[in-house]
Protein backbone atom coordinates (compact mmCIF):
# COMPACT_ATOMS: atom_id res chain seq x y z
CA UNK A 1 0.00 0.00 0.00
CA UNK A 2 1.06 3.47 -0.50
CA UNK A 3 1.96 5.66 2.39
CA UNK A 4 0.28 9.18 2.58
CA UNK A 5 1.87 11.92 3.84
CA UNK A 6 -0.54 13.44 6.61
CA UNK A 7 -1.38 17.65 5.52
CA UNK A 8 -2.90 19.06 9.03
CA UNK A 9 -4.71 21.80 7.30
CA UNK A 10 -6.63 20.97 4.55
CA UNK A 11 -9.86 23.11 3.78
CA UNK A 12 -13.05 21.62 3.51
CA UNK A 13 -14.58 21.19 -0.30
CA UNK A 14 -17.30 23.05 0.81
CA UNK A 15 -19.86 25.66 -1.91
CA UNK A 16 -22.33 27.98 -0.71
CA UNK A 17 -24.53 29.26 -3.38
CA UNK A 18 -25.70 33.16 -3.07
CA UNK A 19 -28.86 32.99 -0.21
CA UNK A 20 -30.19 35.01 1.92
CA UNK A 21 -30.67 33.51 5.86
CA UNK A 22 -33.94 33.60 7.11
CA UNK A 23 -32.14 35.93 10.09
CA UNK A 24 -29.36 37.08 11.32
CA UNK A 25 -28.65 38.86 14.61
CA UNK A 26 -25.87 40.87 13.03
CA UNK A 27 -24.71 41.46 9.76
CA UNK A 28 -21.20 39.18 9.40
CA UNK A 29 -20.41 38.11 6.04
CA UNK A 30 -17.50 35.77 6.59
CA UNK A 31 -14.10 36.33 4.14
CA UNK A 32 -14.45 32.89 3.33
CA UNK A 33 -18.60 32.31 2.59
CA UNK A 34 -18.74 35.50 0.90
CA UNK A 35 -21.73 33.92 -0.90
CA UNK A 36 -23.98 34.02 2.00
CA UNK A 37 -25.38 37.96 2.87
CA UNK A 38 -26.90 38.33 6.00
CA UNK A 39 -30.33 40.14 6.49
CA UNK A 40 -30.56 43.88 6.88
CA UNK A 41 -34.19 43.29 9.17
CA UNK A 42 -34.98 41.60 12.47
CA UNK A 43 -31.51 42.44 14.02
CA UNK A 44 -30.83 42.25 17.69
CA UNK A 45 -27.31 42.59 19.78
CA UNK A 46 -26.19 39.28 21.55
CA UNK A 47 -24.90 40.23 25.30
CA UNK A 48 -21.44 38.84 25.44
CA UNK A 49 -19.70 37.92 28.64
CA UNK A 50 -16.74 39.69 29.95
CA UNK A 51 -14.44 37.41 29.15
CA UNK A 52 -15.24 37.18 25.39
CA UNK A 53 -15.27 41.44 24.77
CA UNK A 54 -12.08 40.73 23.42
CA UNK A 55 -12.73 38.35 20.70
CA UNK A 56 -14.91 39.09 17.58
CA UNK A 57 -18.10 39.30 17.43
CA UNK A 58 -19.82 37.06 15.80
CA UNK A 59 -22.67 36.82 13.61
CA UNK A 60 -25.70 35.33 14.57
CA UNK A 61 -27.42 33.53 11.64
CA UNK A 62 -30.21 31.38 10.83
CA UNK A 63 -29.30 29.65 7.22
CA UNK A 64 -31.24 27.87 4.59
CA UNK A 65 -29.91 24.34 5.19
CA UNK A 66 -30.49 23.49 1.50
CA UNK A 67 -27.80 26.07 0.71
CA UNK A 68 -25.34 24.32 2.59
CA UNK A 69 -26.66 20.86 1.11
CA UNK A 70 -28.32 19.43 3.85
CA UNK A 71 -30.57 16.78 2.74
CA UNK A 72 -33.12 14.78 5.51
CA UNK A 73 -31.61 12.18 3.51
CA UNK A 74 -28.42 12.03 5.06
CA UNK A 75 -30.07 11.56 9.03
CA UNK A 76 -29.78 7.84 9.40
CA UNK A 77 -33.03 6.16 9.30
CA UNK A 78 -33.13 5.47 13.80
CA UNK A 79 -32.36 9.23 14.15
CA UNK A 80 -34.83 10.02 12.09
CA UNK A 81 -37.78 7.97 13.46
CA UNK A 82 -36.34 9.36 16.90
CA UNK A 83 -37.11 12.77 15.48
CA UNK A 84 -40.26 12.18 13.95
CA UNK A 85 -41.81 10.44 17.19
CA UNK A 86 -41.10 13.57 19.22
CA UNK A 87 -42.30 16.12 16.53
CA UNK A 88 -45.67 14.03 15.99
CA UNK A 89 -46.04 14.85 19.89
CA UNK A 90 -45.44 18.32 19.29
CA UNK A 91 -42.19 19.10 20.48
CA UNK A 92 -39.34 21.04 19.01
CA UNK A 93 -36.07 19.01 17.73
CA UNK A 94 -33.14 19.63 16.66
CA UNK A 95 -30.31 17.73 15.46
CA UNK A 96 -26.79 19.32 17.69
CA UNK A 97 -23.21 18.85 17.65
CA UNK A 98 -20.75 17.31 15.49
CA UNK A 99 -22.99 15.80 13.26
CA UNK A 100 -24.38 18.70 11.82
CA UNK A 101 -20.79 19.82 10.80
CA UNK A 102 -20.27 16.50 9.54
CA UNK A 103 -23.08 16.69 7.15
CA UNK A 104 -22.02 20.29 5.74
CA UNK A 105 -18.52 18.23 5.65
CA UNK A 106 -20.41 15.75 3.74
CA UNK A 107 -18.71 13.48 6.25
CA UNK A 108 -19.97 10.60 7.88
CA UNK A 109 -21.26 11.64 11.57
CA UNK A 110 -20.09 8.81 14.40
CA UNK A 111 -23.43 9.31 15.80
CA UNK A 112 -26.43 11.87 15.75
CA UNK A 113 -27.53 13.86 18.97
CA UNK A 114 -30.71 15.69 19.60
CA UNK A 115 -32.10 17.79 21.43
CA UNK A 116 -35.77 18.69 22.24
CA UNK A 117 -38.01 21.01 23.52
CA UNK A 118 -39.44 17.62 25.92
CA UNK A 119 -38.65 16.83 29.42
CA UNK A 120 -36.91 13.60 29.79
CA UNK A 121 -39.29 12.16 31.23
CA UNK A 122 -41.53 12.79 28.38
CA UNK A 123 -38.91 11.17 25.91
CA UNK A 124 -38.93 7.92 28.23
CA UNK A 125 -42.87 7.78 28.18
CA UNK A 126 -42.26 8.24 23.84
CA UNK A 127 -40.29 5.58 23.62
CA UNK A 128 -40.14 1.53 24.96
CA UNK A 129 -36.50 0.83 25.21
CA UNK A 130 -35.10 4.21 26.61
CA UNK A 131 -33.31 5.09 29.76
CA UNK A 132 -31.85 8.14 31.38
CA UNK A 133 -28.05 8.45 32.17
CA UNK A 134 -25.89 10.58 34.06
CA UNK A 135 -25.88 12.57 36.70
CA UNK A 136 -24.31 16.06 36.29
CA UNK A 137 -25.62 16.13 32.47
CA UNK A 138 -28.37 13.93 32.24
CA UNK A 139 -29.70 12.40 28.96
CA UNK A 140 -31.55 10.01 27.45
CA UNK A 141 -30.41 6.29 25.73
CA UNK A 142 -33.20 6.03 23.39
CA UNK A 143 -32.77 2.45 21.81
CA UNK A 144 -33.91 2.20 18.35
CA UNK A 145 -33.20 -0.19 15.55
CA UNK A 146 -30.33 -1.78 17.51
CA UNK A 147 -28.08 1.53 18.18
CA UNK A 148 -28.56 4.39 21.09
CA UNK A 149 -29.87 7.71 19.99
CA UNK A 150 -28.67 10.22 22.39
CA UNK A 151 -31.61 12.75 23.31
CA UNK A 152 -31.05 15.68 25.94
CA UNK A 153 -33.56 18.63 26.85
CA UNK A 154 -33.71 22.25 26.82
CA UNK A 155 -34.80 22.12 30.09
CA UNK A 156 -32.33 20.27 31.55
CA UNK A 157 -29.86 21.98 30.01
CA UNK A 158 -31.44 25.34 30.89
CA UNK A 159 -30.80 24.26 34.97
CA UNK A 160 -27.57 23.55 34.68
CA UNK A 161 -25.37 26.29 35.57
CA UNK A 162 -23.13 27.85 32.84
CA UNK A 163 -19.40 26.90 32.82
CA UNK A 164 -17.25 29.31 34.96
CA UNK A 165 -16.37 31.25 31.89
CA UNK A 166 -19.67 32.62 31.56
CA UNK A 167 -19.45 33.74 35.20
CA UNK A 168 -23.17 34.60 36.27
CA UNK A 169 -26.76 35.60 34.86
CA UNK A 170 -26.69 36.09 31.08
CA UNK A 171 -29.20 38.16 29.91
CA UNK A 172 -30.99 37.39 27.05
CA UNK A 173 -30.12 38.96 24.09
CA UNK A 174 -32.26 42.40 23.17
CA UNK A 175 -35.22 41.57 20.52
CA UNK A 176 -34.73 37.91 20.60
CA UNK A 177 -37.41 35.26 21.38
CA UNK A 178 -37.35 32.72 23.76
CA UNK A 179 -36.78 30.02 21.22
CA UNK A 180 -33.96 31.73 19.88
CA UNK A 181 -32.57 32.52 23.61
CA UNK A 182 -32.83 28.85 24.59
CA UNK A 183 -30.61 27.66 21.09
CA UNK A 184 -28.17 30.12 22.17
CA UNK A 185 -27.79 29.36 25.88
CA UNK A 186 -27.64 26.00 24.94
CA UNK A 187 -24.65 26.77 22.52
CA UNK A 188 -22.58 28.45 24.94
CA UNK A 189 -22.20 25.49 26.77
CA UNK A 190 -20.89 23.60 23.78
CA UNK A 191 -17.09 22.80 23.64
CA UNK A 192 -15.89 24.51 20.12
CA UNK A 193 -17.55 26.59 17.23
CA UNK A 194 -17.94 24.15 14.73
CA UNK A 195 -20.14 22.00 17.20
CA UNK A 196 -22.17 24.83 18.36
CA UNK A 197 -24.54 24.03 15.73
CA UNK A 198 -28.59 23.34 15.59
CA UNK A 199 -30.01 21.75 12.68
CA UNK A 200 -34.18 21.64 12.47
CA UNK A 201 -34.92 19.40 9.57
CA UNK A 202 -38.34 20.36 9.68
CA UNK A 203 -38.21 24.14 9.01
CA UNK A 204 -35.23 22.96 7.63
CA UNK A 205 -32.85 25.89 8.93
CA UNK A 206 -29.32 25.68 10.78
CA UNK A 207 -28.73 28.02 13.74
CA UNK A 208 -25.45 29.35 13.85
CA UNK A 209 -24.60 31.41 17.06
CA UNK A 210 -21.20 31.02 17.69
CA UNK A 211 -19.61 31.50 13.90
CA UNK A 212 -18.44 27.57 13.59
CA UNK A 213 -19.22 27.82 9.71
CA UNK A 214 -16.88 30.33 9.23
CA UNK A 215 -14.55 28.22 11.21
CA UNK A 216 -15.43 25.29 9.19
CA UNK A 217 -14.79 27.35 6.31
CA UNK A 218 -11.41 27.98 7.77
CA UNK A 219 -10.38 24.68 8.57
CA UNK A 220 -9.93 25.29 12.29
CA UNK A 221 -11.20 24.16 15.61
CA UNK A 222 -11.56 26.52 17.92
CA UNK A 223 -13.38 26.74 21.80
CA UNK A 224 -16.37 28.22 22.23
CA UNK A 225 -15.09 30.45 25.53
CA UNK A 226 -11.94 31.59 25.80
CA UNK A 227 -9.56 28.50 25.84
CA UNK A 228 -7.37 28.19 28.64
CA UNK A 229 -11.18 28.58 31.06
CA UNK A 230 -12.48 26.18 28.81
CA UNK A 231 -9.91 23.27 29.23
CA UNK A 232 -10.12 24.38 33.17
CA UNK A 233 -13.93 23.77 33.40
CA UNK A 234 -13.24 20.43 31.52
CA UNK A 235 -9.92 18.92 30.04
CA UNK A 236 -11.27 16.16 28.28
CA UNK A 237 -11.99 18.86 25.64
CA UNK A 238 -8.54 18.87 25.02
CA UNK A 239 -8.58 15.27 23.45
CA UNK A 240 -12.06 16.28 21.68
CA UNK A 241 -9.73 19.12 20.19
CA UNK A 242 -6.85 16.56 19.02
CA UNK A 243 -9.61 13.95 17.87
CA UNK A 244 -11.77 16.61 15.87
CA UNK A 245 -8.56 17.58 14.16
CA UNK A 246 -7.30 14.87 13.28
CA UNK A 247 -10.40 13.57 11.97
CA UNK A 248 -11.05 15.98 9.68
CA UNK A 249 -7.67 17.47 8.94
CA UNK A 250 -8.23 20.83 10.26
CA UNK A 251 -5.80 23.33 12.07
CA UNK A 252 -6.22 24.34 15.96
CA UNK A 253 -6.79 28.03 16.35
CA UNK A 254 -3.49 29.80 17.95
CA UNK A 255 -5.25 30.32 21.51
CA UNK A 256 -6.76 26.90 21.44
CA UNK A 257 -2.77 25.10 20.77
CA UNK A 258 -1.42 27.53 23.27
CA UNK A 259 -3.87 26.46 26.07
CA UNK A 260 -3.59 22.86 25.09
CA UNK A 261 -0.29 22.82 25.65
CA UNK A 262 0.19 24.93 28.65
CA UNK A 263 -2.94 22.45 30.22
CA UNK A 264 -1.85 19.03 28.98
CA UNK A 265 -1.57 17.33 31.66
CA UNK A 266 -4.39 18.43 33.54
CA UNK A 267 -5.87 15.20 31.08
CA UNK A 268 -3.86 13.13 33.75
CA UNK A 269 -7.01 13.92 35.88
CA UNK A 270 -9.34 11.98 34.14
CA UNK A 271 -10.93 8.82 35.02
CA UNK A 272 -9.07 5.93 33.16
CA UNK A 273 -12.14 4.74 31.87
CA UNK A 274 -12.80 8.36 30.09
CA UNK A 275 -9.22 8.37 29.04
CA UNK A 276 -9.43 4.89 27.38
CA UNK A 277 -12.76 6.46 25.62
CA UNK A 278 -11.20 9.37 23.92
CA UNK A 279 -8.30 6.99 22.90
CA UNK A 280 -10.12 4.54 21.61
CA UNK A 281 -12.29 7.62 19.69
CA UNK A 282 -9.15 8.64 18.14
CA UNK A 283 -7.06 5.13 17.27
CA UNK A 284 -10.30 2.93 15.95
CA UNK A 285 -12.21 5.35 13.75
CA UNK A 286 -10.28 5.68 11.02
CA UNK A 287 -7.36 8.51 12.27
CA UNK A 288 -5.36 6.91 14.30
CA UNK A 289 -1.74 8.18 12.18
CA UNK A 290 -3.08 11.90 12.58
CA UNK A 291 -4.20 11.75 15.74
CA UNK A 292 -0.68 9.92 16.60
CA UNK A 293 0.96 12.72 14.84
CA UNK A 294 -0.89 15.52 16.83
CA UNK A 295 -0.51 14.23 20.35
CA UNK A 296 3.00 13.78 19.72
CA UNK A 297 2.60 17.53 18.23
CA UNK A 298 1.29 18.47 21.28
CA UNK A 299 2.98 17.11 24.17
CA UNK A 300 -0.24 14.62 24.94
CA UNK A 301 1.66 11.06 23.85
CA UNK A 302 4.34 11.73 26.36
CA UNK A 303 1.62 11.71 28.98
CA UNK A 304 -0.70 9.06 27.95
CA UNK A 305 1.39 6.69 25.65
CA UNK A 306 5.27 7.25 26.92
CA UNK A 307 7.04 4.21 25.10
CA UNK A 308 5.84 5.54 21.55
CA UNK A 309 6.75 8.78 22.78
CA UNK A 310 10.25 7.42 23.78
CA UNK A 311 10.59 6.17 20.19
CA UNK A 312 9.51 9.29 18.17
CA UNK A 313 12.43 10.74 20.49
CA UNK A 314 14.97 8.27 20.12
CA UNK A 315 14.65 8.22 16.62
CA UNK A 316 14.79 12.09 16.56
CA UNK A 317 11.15 12.59 15.09
CA UNK A 318 10.42 16.00 15.63
CA UNK A 319 6.90 17.72 17.11
CA UNK A 320 5.92 18.82 13.74
CA UNK A 321 7.88 16.33 11.20
CA UNK A 322 6.62 15.42 8.15
CA UNK A 323 7.91 11.93 7.55
CA UNK A 324 6.52 8.87 8.59
CA UNK A 325 7.68 5.75 11.07
CA UNK A 326 6.76 2.30 11.56
CA UNK A 327 4.29 2.85 13.83
CA UNK A 328 2.56 6.04 11.72
CA UNK A 329 2.56 3.71 8.98
CA UNK A 330 0.98 0.81 10.76
CA UNK A 331 -2.07 3.32 11.87
CA UNK A 332 -2.48 4.62 8.02
CA UNK A 333 -2.90 1.24 6.69
CA UNK A 334 -5.46 0.63 10.06
CA UNK A 335 -7.09 3.97 8.93
CA UNK A 336 -7.21 2.70 5.05
CA UNK A 337 -9.93 -0.15 6.35
CA UNK A 338 -11.67 1.93 9.02
CA UNK A 339 -13.81 4.96 9.08
CA UNK A 340 -16.34 6.68 11.73
CA UNK A 341 -19.14 4.44 10.93
CA UNK A 342 -16.84 1.09 10.46
CA UNK A 343 -14.60 1.45 13.69
CA UNK A 344 -12.92 -1.35 15.05
CA UNK A 345 -12.55 -2.74 19.02
CA UNK A 346 -10.35 -1.38 20.90
CA UNK A 347 -8.03 -4.91 21.07
CA UNK A 348 -6.75 -4.38 17.45
CA UNK A 349 -4.91 -0.49 18.29
CA UNK A 350 -3.48 -1.98 21.81
CA UNK A 351 -2.39 -4.94 19.96
CA UNK A 352 -0.33 -2.92 17.01
CA UNK A 353 0.79 -0.78 19.59
CA UNK A 354 2.48 -3.49 21.36
CA UNK A 355 3.97 -5.44 17.89
CA UNK A 356 5.28 -2.55 16.99
CA UNK A 357 6.96 -1.87 20.37
CA UNK A 358 8.31 -5.37 20.53
CA UNK A 359 10.04 -4.88 16.80
CA UNK A 360 11.27 -1.68 18.30
CA UNK A 361 13.12 -3.29 21.10
CA UNK A 362 14.39 -5.82 19.02
CA UNK A 363 14.34 -5.76 15.31
CA UNK A 364 13.09 -9.00 13.33
CA UNK A 365 13.52 -10.47 10.02
CA UNK A 366 10.62 -9.44 7.91
CA UNK A 367 9.80 -13.05 6.91
CA UNK A 368 9.37 -13.46 10.59
CA UNK A 369 7.21 -10.74 10.65
CA UNK A 370 5.26 -12.11 7.55
CA UNK A 371 5.21 -15.68 8.75
CA UNK A 372 4.08 -14.22 12.37
CA UNK A 373 1.16 -12.28 10.95
CA UNK A 374 0.08 -15.26 8.79
CA UNK A 375 -0.06 -17.37 11.91
CA UNK A 376 -2.19 -14.64 14.04
CA UNK A 377 -4.62 -14.40 10.51
CA UNK A 378 -5.22 -18.80 10.08
CA UNK A 379 -5.10 -19.81 13.75
CA UNK A 380 -1.87 -20.69 14.51
CA UNK A 381 -1.03 -23.34 11.64
CA UNK A 382 2.42 -22.47 11.43
CA UNK A 383 3.38 -24.75 9.17
CA UNK A 384 0.92 -23.31 6.69
CA UNK A 385 2.48 -19.85 7.64
CA UNK A 386 5.82 -20.57 7.49
CA UNK A 387 5.44 -21.89 3.92
CA UNK A 388 3.37 -18.54 2.72
CA UNK A 389 5.94 -16.52 4.22
CA UNK A 390 8.85 -18.47 2.30
CA UNK A 391 7.22 -17.98 -0.84
CA UNK A 392 7.58 -13.84 -0.77
CA UNK A 393 9.82 -12.66 -3.34
CA UNK A 394 9.77 -9.00 -3.15
CA UNK A 395 11.28 -6.41 -0.95
CA UNK A 396 10.09 -5.17 2.10
CA UNK A 397 10.30 -1.84 3.26
CA UNK A 398 13.49 -0.79 4.04
CA UNK A 399 12.27 2.78 5.63
CA UNK A 400 12.09 0.78 8.51
CA UNK A 401 15.03 0.14 11.33
CA UNK A 402 12.45 -2.51 12.98
CA UNK A 403 13.05 -5.02 9.50
CA UNK A 404 16.15 -6.23 9.80
CA UNK A 405 17.90 -6.93 6.95
CA UNK A 406 16.36 -10.54 5.03
CA UNK A 407 18.91 -13.73 6.05
CA UNK A 408 18.35 -16.72 4.73
CA UNK A 409 16.40 -18.78 7.23
CA UNK A 410 14.87 -22.36 7.24
CA UNK A 411 11.70 -23.62 8.47
CA UNK A 412 12.43 -24.29 11.85
CA UNK A 413 14.23 -20.88 11.96
CA UNK A 414 11.20 -19.20 10.87
CA UNK A 415 8.62 -21.05 13.03
CA UNK A 416 10.86 -20.43 16.53
CA UNK A 417 11.48 -16.66 15.07
CA UNK A 418 7.06 -16.47 14.86
CA UNK A 419 6.92 -17.97 18.43
CA UNK A 420 9.57 -16.14 20.19
CA UNK A 421 8.04 -12.86 18.18
CA UNK A 422 4.44 -13.89 19.75
CA UNK A 423 5.92 -14.47 23.44
CA UNK A 424 7.32 -11.43 23.20
CA UNK A 425 4.01 -9.38 22.33
CA UNK A 426 2.47 -10.64 24.67
CA UNK A 427 5.67 -10.01 27.10
CA UNK A 428 5.45 -6.10 25.58
CA UNK A 429 1.13 -6.18 26.81
CA UNK A 430 2.43 -6.77 30.38
CA UNK A 431 4.70 -3.90 30.48
CA UNK A 432 2.15 -1.83 28.68
CA UNK A 433 0.13 -2.39 31.51
CA UNK A 434 2.60 -2.46 34.31
CA UNK A 435 2.73 1.00 36.52
CA UNK A 436 6.40 0.93 37.07
CA UNK A 437 7.30 0.34 33.63
CA UNK A 438 5.20 2.81 32.13
CA UNK A 439 6.71 5.53 34.48
CA UNK A 440 10.26 4.52 33.10
CA UNK A 441 9.83 4.41 29.99
CA UNK A 442 11.09 8.04 29.20
CA UNK A 443 13.15 7.56 32.03
CA UNK A 444 15.84 8.59 29.58
CA UNK A 445 14.52 12.45 28.82
CA UNK A 446 14.33 14.30 31.85
CA UNK A 447 12.83 16.64 29.89
CA UNK A 448 9.42 14.75 29.33
CA UNK A 449 6.64 14.96 31.72
CA UNK A 450 6.27 12.16 34.38
CA UNK A 451 3.45 10.06 33.67
CA UNK A 452 2.66 6.11 35.33
CA UNK A 453 -0.94 6.43 33.50
CA UNK A 454 -2.05 3.08 32.89
CA UNK A 455 -5.52 3.19 31.32
CA UNK A 456 -5.96 -0.27 29.55
CA UNK A 457 -7.89 -2.03 31.73
CA UNK A 458 -7.36 -5.90 32.56
CA UNK A 459 -10.75 -6.74 30.43
CA UNK A 460 -8.96 -5.30 27.06
CA UNK A 461 -5.24 -6.74 28.43
CA UNK A 462 -6.82 -10.35 28.39
CA UNK A 463 -8.61 -9.78 25.14
CA UNK A 464 -5.94 -8.22 23.23
CA UNK A 465 -3.18 -10.90 24.69
CA UNK A 466 -6.06 -13.27 23.22
CA UNK A 467 -5.62 -12.48 19.75
CA UNK A 468 -2.14 -14.08 20.00
CA UNK A 469 -3.52 -17.11 22.13
CA UNK A 470 -3.20 -19.18 18.70
CA UNK A 471 0.16 -18.77 17.64
CA UNK A 472 1.81 -21.00 19.71
CA UNK A 473 3.89 -24.88 19.39
CA UNK A 474 0.94 -27.06 20.27
CA UNK A 475 -2.19 -26.45 21.50
CA UNK A 476 -5.12 -28.76 22.18
CA UNK A 477 -7.82 -25.93 20.71
CA UNK A 478 -8.07 -24.96 17.50
CA UNK A 479 -8.38 -21.55 16.46
CA UNK A 480 -10.67 -21.03 13.39
CA UNK A 481 -9.38 -18.54 10.70
CA UNK A 482 -11.23 -16.08 8.89
CA UNK A 483 -12.88 -17.24 5.07
CA UNK A 484 -13.19 -14.25 2.54
CA UNK A 485 -10.87 -11.30 2.14
CA UNK A 486 -14.35 -8.91 3.21
CA UNK A 487 -14.61 -7.41 6.19
CA UNK A 488 -17.33 -7.74 8.82
CA UNK A 489 -17.07 -4.44 10.68
CA UNK A 490 -20.08 -5.39 12.55
CA UNK A 491 -18.20 -8.21 13.83
CA UNK A 492 -14.78 -6.12 14.02
CA UNK A 493 -16.31 -3.56 16.10
CA UNK A 494 -17.39 -6.53 18.99
CA UNK A 495 -14.67 -7.56 19.50
CA UNK A 496 -15.12 -10.96 17.24
CA UNK A 497 -11.07 -12.68 17.32
CA UNK A 498 -11.59 -13.67 13.57
CA UNK A 499 -12.20 -10.44 12.20
CA UNK A 500 -9.21 -9.21 14.81
CA UNK A 501 -6.77 -11.25 13.45
CA UNK A 502 -7.99 -10.71 9.83
CA UNK A 503 -7.82 -7.45 9.74
CA UNK A 504 -4.09 -7.21 12.44
CA UNK A 505 -2.43 -9.65 9.50
CA UNK A 506 -3.61 -7.41 7.09
CA UNK A 507 -2.13 -4.36 8.47
CA UNK A 508 0.97 -6.01 9.57
CA UNK A 509 1.59 -7.53 6.22
CA UNK A 510 0.78 -4.24 3.74
CA UNK A 511 3.22 -2.40 6.36
CA UNK A 512 6.19 -4.90 6.01
CA UNK A 513 5.35 -5.41 2.31
CA UNK A 514 3.68 -2.62 0.87
CA UNK A 515 2.07 -3.11 -2.38
CA UNK A 516 3.56 0.27 -4.19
Amino acid sequence: MAIATLKLVCKPNLHLRPTTPFQCIRKVVPRSIAAVEASSSDQCTASIPEQQENKKVQGWKKLNSKELGLKNSMIASPTKKVLNLLKKKGYDVYLVGGCVRDLILKQTPKDFDIITSADLKEVMRTFSWCEIVGKRFPICHVHMDGIVVEVSSFNTSSRCKPGMHFGHDIEAPSGCDNDDYLRWRNCLKRDFTINGLMFDPYARIVYDYMGGIEDIMRAKVRTVAPAAASFQEDCARILRAIRIAARLGFSISKETAHSIKDYSSSVLRLDKGRLLMEMNYMLAYGSGEASLRLLWKFGLLDILLPFQAAYFVRHRFRRRDKRTNMLLSLFSNLDRLLAPDRPCHSSLWVAMLALHKTLSDLPRDPLVVAAFSFAVHNGGNLSEAVGIARRINKSHDVRFPELLDPSSLDAEALTDGVLDLAESVKGTLSQMTTRYLVSQAMADYPQAPHSDMVFIPLGLYLKTVSIFDSVKVSSRRKFLSKQGKKIDYESLAQGDLQEIRHVFARVVFDTVYPLY
